[in-house]
């Protein structure tokens, strides 16, 4: 009879148990072949999947390629493009059960703007693929698109490094993050999406997982817990920070004197001289106050609704004359100066400036003339 493997841990030490458990390095599980079931799916199923309008071009390009690899697995494939819809079924040949949920997974992918190259990796042995919906996540529209936007990075740097890290495909596309790769991988994927859309960032598990990574590599720590060398991030929101229901004042200064008596309607009244009116005369006057207030706001509203037609002041072109001085003193220093220095200069009588003047132009004349005789 075969043993159970609660018959074999029972009686034995932990690190006999441990040894038990514990998969050997290199280990693999021996894949499903046609051997393994010779009599096929008893009943044909199928699976169909809707796509919007804008892959619908994309999909025309690449559906022979599909139905390609879909056919090497005996699965059959048809495209409608008047429904929208991408199906999948099983023939008579297929003989591997789970190769149908495979391809409807990849179906799924091609409709979520997942590329062909990608798509089909699920197909192939221990690579999976996930659908995590985001979209109710967070209530507020903004919140959720710089929250979406945080975990795509600057041009596209967060999300590489989180595909690097887990080794997987992962496409956000409006209210949906799809991710294709191994089953560990996903699982690192989802809690990454999820806490982002918590409003943790994505670089503290980022930063988790590559701690991870190293750690993986040493033997020693194989069988130790790694909560020591795991960073422990604390959030602290600064904006609502806990506030005492009870703000206290700063003392007063202490007076002996009371505060000043309130006053009352009554003293307004008297002082005004409104108590010894009538009522009708009271009314009256509280309707000239309001008309008064009316006028005024009906004032105020025209200058404010005529102010956009009034002209901007232009620039002048000319320039400002300088204004012209109208002083009507004399200095008589300058005077007295001026007149001592024509004393000194001899006076010519007019007679002479006029021979003076006429004389010199001959003179120029006489000398052109003998420069031209001279051979």
């Amino acid at each position: 009879m075969a043993t159970s493997m609660a018959e074999k841990l029972s009686g034995k030490s932990a690190s006999q148990q441990d040894q038990l458990l514990e998969v050997p390095p290199g280990w693999e599980e021996p894949k499903f072949t046609p051997e393994d079931n010779p009599h096929g799916v008893l009943e044909e199923s199928s699976f169909a999947t809707l796509f919007p309008k804008y892959r619908e071009k994309y999909l025309r390009e690449c559906w022979p390629l599909v139905e390609k690899t879909l056919s090497e697995h005996h699965l059959k494939a048809s495209l409608d493009v008047i429904e929208g819809s991408m199906t999948v079924a099983t023939t008579r040949k297929t003989w591997d059960p789970f190769i149908l949920v495979k391809a409807r997974d990849m179906i799924k992918l091609l409709a979520r703007s997942v590329p062909y190259e990608q798509a089909i990796r699920v197909l192939e042995d221990g690579i999976s693929a996930e659908v995590v919906k985001i979209g109710r996540l967070v209530r507020n529209k903004d919140r959720f698109v710089k929250r979406r936007q945080r975990l795509i990075g600057p041009n596209g740097s967060t999300l590489k490094a989180v595909e690097l890290l887990t080794q997987c495909y992962v496409m956000v596309q409006g209210n949906t993050v799809a991710a294709v790769g191994p089953y560990k991988g996903l699982r690192d994927v989802h809690k990454i999406v999820m806490d982002t859309m918590r409003n943790v960032h994505p670089i503290y598990n980022i930063k988790t997982l590559m701690i991870k990574r190293e750690l993986m590599k040493d033997e020693k720590l194989k069988h130790e817990s790694w909560d020591r060398f795991l960073p422990q991030f604390k959030s602290k929101n600064l904006a609502k920070r806990r506030r005492p229901r009870k703000v206290r004042q700063k003392a007063k200064e202490y007076t002996p004197f009371p505060p000043a008596q309130p006053e009352s309607k009554m003293d307004r009244e008297l002082a005004t001289g409104e108590y010894f009116l009538k009522e009708s005369q009271r009314k009256a006057q509280a309707r000239e106050r309001k008309k008064a207030k009316q006028v005024e706001a009906e004032v105020k509203r025209h200058e404010k609704r005529n102010q956009a037609f009034v002209p901007p002041k232009e620039p002048s072109a000319t320039k400002p004359k300088t204004p012209t001085t109208t002083d009507t003193r004399v200095d008589v220093k300058a005077l007295k100066a001026k007149i001592k220095k024509s004393q000194r200069t001899p006076f010519r009588n007019p007679t002479e400036a006029q021979t003076a003047t006429s004389a010199k132009p001959e003179r120029k004349k006489g000398r052109g003339e003998k420069r031209k005789a001279k051979p």
